[in-house]
């Protein structure tokens, strides 16, 4: 009877692994448990995980744990240059993914950054002017960085891709790479993706080396957690539909209920309606500031807000736990 595997079984330094006991994190997830071994190893790594499967520590922990030596007190930014940079395509999924990094190394004495776009490059600019090891960034917002002279990535140790897929759909290639050409030739580079397109796949082989391929769940397949429901209805009807289905008792209990549409100006619309009928709602969209987004997510999080309604691009990457219900209102343009 083999043994069940634990955190501490990774071989953890004790600063990373009091910061995981107080996380309360005990059993490592499937993606966790393949990929971290891997990653400690110094492998390139190309991952199959949708969000919420726990990818950011598989990645997030295994690196800290190789920066931990460069870890220093200094207050010379010449001391802390950026060793570890994570690519992101959203600024919900940068902070999200950078709020998990602060916390894994709270005791460690890394340095973290998270640069995106929608908010005030200069602040940004003086946290980077002072010296980070480990950066989050959304490719646009770390070019103009760049080019302003803010930061470098000449002593990069790690890259990290995460939702690769998504920043293939969103047109980040050309962005993804500038930045990798800026990159030491020697490194480690990791790569996670909710799918293996052929344009992925290519990417994969430009980017990677010799990398070892990890899966946790067959391809586009649904966590066993979820019951779909599939509602047929013309278009002229999916609003009338849209609000029987809210008033059923499911998701009259529901404390959170995330609505997908396929465009900004549905998304307007959608919400107007159901705050006329006396839903408590709010939107995520493109044209929000970011403040007014994480503001938005909070209260949705907190139950202040029980309808969200979301385009697909502004939500991809969002982590809320136990999220009851998800409606999708348009059909997701990219199945996957």
């Amino acid at each position: 009877m083999t043994q069940e595997r634990t955190f501490s079984s990774f071989g953890f330094h004790d600063c990373l692994m009091r910061a995981i006991d107080e996380m309360g994190y005990v059993k490592p997830t499937p993606i966790q448990l393949s990929a971290i071994p891997l990653v400690l190893a110094g492998h390139d790594v190309m991952g199959a995980a949708q969000t919420g499967t726990g990818k950011t520590a598989s990645f997030g922990l295994p690196l800290l744990e190789r920066l931990i030596p460069f870890a220093n007190a200094s207050a010379s930014p010449a001391r802390h240059p950026v060793r570890a940079l994570i690519l992101t395509p959203t600024r919900e999924l940068a902070d999200q993914v950078h709020v998990n990094l602060q916390a894994y190394c709270k005791y460690a004495g890394l340095r973290t950054a998270c640069v995106f776009g929608g908010v005030d490059i200069r602040s940004q600019a003086d946290t980077l002017r002072r010296g980070i090891e480990v950066l989050v960034a959304t490719p646009g917002r770390l070019l103009d960085h760049i080019e302003q002279k803010n930061t470098q990535l000449s002593q990069v140790q790690v890259v990290v891709l995460d939702e690769a897929d998504r920043m293939l759909d969103m047109g980040f290639l050309p962005d993804i790479s500038r930045i990798l050409k800026l990159l030491p030739r020697e490194r480690q580079s990791l790569m996670f993706s909710a799918t293996f397109s052929p344009e992925i796949k290519s990417l994969a082989a430009n980017f990677l080396n010799d990398p070892k391929l990890v899966e946790v769940a067959r391809e586009n397949s649904t966590a066993k957690t979820i019951t779909q429901r599939l509602y047929e209805v013309h278009d002229s009807e999916k609003v009338d539909a849209l609000m029987d289905l809210l008033e059923e008792d499911r998701c009259e209990e529901a404390k959170n209920i995330l609505v997908f549409v396929n465009s900004k100006i549905t998304c307007r619309r959608l919400t107007r309606v159901l705050d006329h009928n006396g839903f408590k709602v709010d939107s995520i969209h493109g044209d929000k500031t970011q403040d007014e987004r994480l503001k938005t997510l909070e209260a949705f999080k907190s139950g202040d807000i029980k309808v969200l309604v979301a385009t697909d691009v502004a939500a991809r990457g969002l982590d809320i736990a136990e999220l009851p219900v998800v409606i999708n209102f348009d059909v997701p343009f990219n199945a996957e």
